[in-house]
């Protein structure tokens, strides 16, 4: 059961949001607002339920969503989006208008609301469109459990490049250990990166070699190239172990490692 510490506010809060049977995270949420947010919740979800189609140029359900911030306040707004979204029963077409029209916030909660609506992968240009930004927080919500079961090995494995190349943390990357075990392409463009930033004299982030002792194609194997190490590694250490000492700062303005503008 998912605990109001769960809810937006800390790390794990997207897998929360895309995971949590929604009475659960209703429940939460709810022990977290003040009696007006509340309130106003309440009156939100029974509007969406009774008039899920469109009012208008927008939905009533489409103008709650613009205002979950101000009513439920930036921590909370998350979670109160995606409850209206399902309330309103809003479809792969629905979502899309609201993710292309919306604000960041606003694509966000579409991303965490997709495993609760969407069975199929009519969504996947959604999550394909967040990867391409350079948004931390759209990225993390993009690599979430719809991503794990509907993207494709390709995208998927730059989904998991780009996290290494922005400093999302790859714990955001939903079903990891599965997918990326015995990834042998996966390991060769990790050992590439790595390569990479080592000729350049920066440091290979440490995720890098977590997600490598995943993908290696034997026990204890490190790059493709079957060395047991990458660039940046000392020789015989782990594939886990941790590259060069300190963070490096985020990026100003950065481009995708692999060439495609963001």
């Amino acid at each position: 059961m998912t605990h109001p510490q769960d809810l937006p506010g800390t790390s794990t809060a997207g897998t929360a949001l895309a995971l949590t049977p929604l009475d659960e995270l209703r429940t939460a949420l709810a022990a977290r607002l003040s009696p007006q947010a509340r309130d106003w919740l309440d009156r939100a979800l029974d509007e969406a339920a009774a008039r899920p189609g469109t009012h208008g140029p927008l939905s009533v359900w489409e103008l709650r969503l613009a205002e979950a911030g101000r009513r439920c306040g930036a921590a909370h707004a998350d979670a109160a989006r995606v409850l209206i979204l399902h309330a309103a029963q809003a479809d792969p077409d629905a979502l899309t208008r609201v993710y292309r029209q919306g604000t960041a916030d606003e694509r966000r909660a579409v991303l965490h609301a997709l495993p609760h609506l969407v069975p199929g992968p009519e969504a996947v240009p959604l999550v394909e469109d967040a990867l391409r930004t350079n948004d931390t927080r759209l990225i993390a919500a993009a690599v979430g459990p719809y991503a794990a079961r509907h993207l494709a090995p390709h995208p998927w494995r730059h989904a998991v490049l780009k996290c290494l190349f922005t400093g999302v943390p790859v714990d955001r990357v939903a079903d990891l250990a599965r997918r990326a075990r015995g990834d042998a392409e996966l390991a060769r463009m990790l050992g590439d990166y790595a390569a990479e930033r080592t000729a350049a004299g920066r440091p290979v982030p440490e995720d890098l070699h977590r997600v490598l002792a995943l993908a290696g194609t034997e026990p204890g194997t490190g790059a493709a190239s079957g060395t047991g190490t990458v660039p940046g590694t000392a020789s015989g250490s782990e594939p886990g172990t941790a590259p060069p000492p300190g963070p490096e700062p985020a990026p100003h303005g950065p481009v995708d490692p692999h060439g495609k503008e963001s």
